[in-house]
């Protein structure tokens, strides 16, 4: 399920400042379409602390020991953002303008800090399609 991770390393190429929403790590976690856009990105990329959340609630639903879910964490994330007061505040303003496609907490939280480092988003939630914030999203697929 979470594949060969060392394969993985190796794969990795430095690359531009970008923001992972939980559903591009978790492409390549679990070996979905998208996954080699996201590869090369990982260790250069910030990623909220919510999102890390979700990440670890997915592989854990999924039947991964929680051994494998912390290293896993470890060799693929490479910044992790505290969800801070600023950040908690920015998500909690994006409700009204996000309601309509229906983001969730941690699609906010990740939005909030792509907007706080002016820095693009990948994504693979069709969802965030003609949100009109001042970021750009970046589908994985």
């Amino acid at each position: 399920m979470i594949g060969n991770m060392s394969n993985v390393r190796l794969e990795i190429a430095k690359m531009t400042d970008v923001v992972l929403d939980s559903s591009a790590i978790l492409a390549v976690v679990l070996e979905e379409p998208g996954r080699d856009l996201v590869v090369g990105r990982l260790f250069q990329a910030q990623t909220c602390s919510v999102n890390i959340t979700e990440v670890v609630t997915k592989m854990l639903d999924r039947g991964v020991a929680i051994f494998d879910v912390e290293e896993t964490v470890s060799e693929l994330c490479g910044q992790i953002i505290d969800f801070d007061r600023d950040l908690a505040i920015q998500a909690g303003l994006l409700r009204d303008a996000t309601r309509h496609k229906g983001l969730s907490l941690g699609d906010r939280a990740c939005l909030a800090l792509a907007m706080r480092e002016r820095l693009p988003i990948m994504t693979a939630d069709r969802a965030w399609a003609d949100l009109d914030l001042g970021v750009e999203v970046v589908f994985i697929r």
